[in-house]
């Protein structure tokens, strides 16, 4: 029926779903269907079948990516930490040390917590003024002067 021995297409369709895994950027696209393939490569030494040969590919291939894929998912996956930081976007908060962007310093008290603070251009904002956080960059944060000052 093939001109070519079936062992050698499954040991091809190993080697061919090891090199798409390798140059994909994502992780484990086609390692399940690697594994597949050896289970059918071990087959077809037990039969000659193809059609049983490519019912183990697809049931072995299935199962590893059933079983495996949730776990290395997990493992995978960046853990984000979420915070309350966002909220204070928009919020009051009082200078406490001299923002001065050029210097690369400042200090602003917001909700009881001290946070570095850098204004939104280069104009200073001296101690008791009162800001408005505009955004937050990293552990910063980005005031101007509030508007009813």
């Amino acid at each position: 029926m093939f001109p070519i021995p079936q062992p050698v297409i499954w040991l091809i369709a190993i080697i061919a779903f090891a090199i798409i895994e390798g140059v994909t950027a994502t992780a484990l696209v086609s390692i399940w269907f690697s594994v597949g393939a050896l289970g059918a490569l071990i087959t077809s030494f037990i039969t000659r079948n193809f059609w049983v040969q490519l019912a183990v590919f697809l049931i072995i291939s299935c199962v590893v990516f059933a079983l495996l894929r949730p776990l290395v998912k997990r493992h995978l996956t960046p853990r984000v930490e979420h915070t309350n930081a966002p909220r204070l976007v928009g919020e009051e908060a009082v200078v406490t040390e001299t923002v001065d962007n050029l210097a690369g310093q400042g200090q602003a008290s917001i909700k009881g917590q001290i946070w570095t603070a850098r204004g939104v251009d280069n104009t200073p904002l001296t101690p008791g003024t009162r800001v408005t956080v505009v955004r937050i960059e990293g552990v910063k944060l980005i005031v101007r002067p509030a508007e009813n000052g």
